[in-house]
């Protein structure tokens, strides 16, 4: 039985999550201090593991985030279909009163089934799906490469789970995530199935609230 297991983690904190500040796909922030400080307790926790390529989205802070990997000299590569959702006109902006509305709004009917709902200027989450299914068959079609490590965001990740594991993406909340979380998947070739056995790990990160 051909399998592969599939390390998925979101990126580290950026000053935009910090203050509450809308990224999506069209903002393009660094990592700040704290999240070069998870990136490096992630890769203290996890630099045993024999990565054979890290794939990243298109956005520099899953760069970052898997950079001491990829100075090792693991293979990566950009795949624009693992980058976050786009929040079209919301980007760049700190949510106010009538914002926090249109979100409240825009997830109540992504829940009650409307994935096809874009937001303003931007994209929904069946766009997303279209796009990040392109991506895993990228991923998939190597199953030479039987450990990999996929650094992406937190709206896409929640969508990406849905559908691998066969669930309506109105379904998406409840794949819980923070900065830096560990997602381990594993893929079945003979069924073509991936199944969850870590979700929304933050153990790694212990080290940083205790310093």
């Amino acid at each position: 039985m051909t399998q592969k297991t599939i390390y998925l983690i979101r990126h580290g904190e950026t000053d935009y999550n910090r203050r509450g500040v809308v990224q999506g796909s069209g903002v393009d922030s660094d990592l700040n201090d704290m999240g070069r400080a998870q990136a490096m307790a992630f890769f203290q926790a996890y630099q045993h593991v024999p990565f054979d390529k890290i794939y990243i989205s298109g956005l520099k802070r899953t760069y970052q985030t898997a950079e001491l990997f990829i100075e090792l000299g693991i293979p990566y590569e950009k795949l624009t279909g693992l980058n976050e959702i786009s929040w079209g006109v919301m980007e760049g902006k700190v949510p106010g009163n009538l914002d926090n509305e249109y979100y409240r709004t825009l997830i109540e009917a992504w829940s009650s089934g409307n994935t096809a709902l874009p937001t303003d200027g931007g994209e929904s989450p069946e766009e997303v799906a279209t796009r990040q299914r392109a991506a895993i068959d990228v991923i998939v079609s190597h199953p030479d490469e039987q450990t990999v490590l996929v650094a992406m965001h937190g709206r896409a990740m929640r969508i990406l789970l849905c559908w691998l594991t066969n669930q309506p993406l109105a379904q998406m909340d409840q794949f819980e995530h923070s900065n830096l979380c560990l997602y381990k998947l594993r893929y079945d070739y003979d069924t073509a199935a991936f199944t969850i056995e870590v979700a929304n790990d933050t153990s790694h990160l212990l080290s940083l609230a205790l310093a």
